[in-house]
């Protein structure tokens, strides 16, 4: 599937309709370069889990978790992480194992760790097409439901 975003609000409604349908056990991998939004995505993918707090980059903890919407989601960013075995010290097999949503911001950076089932979200630039233009590029394995 790939949408054409026209600006950070059009990425936002387009992660929250995929919140909405987002069901237990789906893991999503943000790829992207810095600045492209990811945390953006994140915010709107939010909303649509029904979380009305505050959603930013967990860049600092590496993992931040929101309990309050219809599921919970853990928020990965492992921007820092310099080998993947660093994500056994969070247990990150329980969250991407679980009963909630994952979106893990840099994902390609644990590619060995994902699960097969995982969702792929790669976000794009393309300044020819405007500054605030992204194209959304979403991949399922053929093991993932929806």
């Amino acid at each position: 599937m790939r949408y054409e975003s026209l600006s950070r609000a059009d990425t936002a409604a387009f992660a929250q309709e995929l919140g909405e349908k987002a069901v237990p056990g789906d893991v999503f991998a943000l790829i992207g370069d810095l600045g492209v939004g990811k945390t953006v995505f994140t915010q709107g993918f939010a909303k649509g889990l029904g979380i009305s707090g505050y959603v930013n980059s967990p860049t600092f903890t590496i993992l931040s978790i929101y309990e309050e919407g219809r599921l919970p989601l853990y928020h990965f960013d492992v921007y820092r992480i310099e080998e993947p075995e660093e994500m056994e010290e969070i247990g990150y097999e329980d969250y991407f194992y679980g009963n909630g949503v994952c979106l893990i911001e840099w994902a390609d950076l644990i590619g060995e760790l994902l699960p097969e089932r995982t969702i792929k979200v790669t976000i794009r630039k393309n300044l020819a097409k405007g500054i605030d233009y992204r194209l959304i590029t979403i991949e399922k394995d053929e093991n993932t439901r929806g």
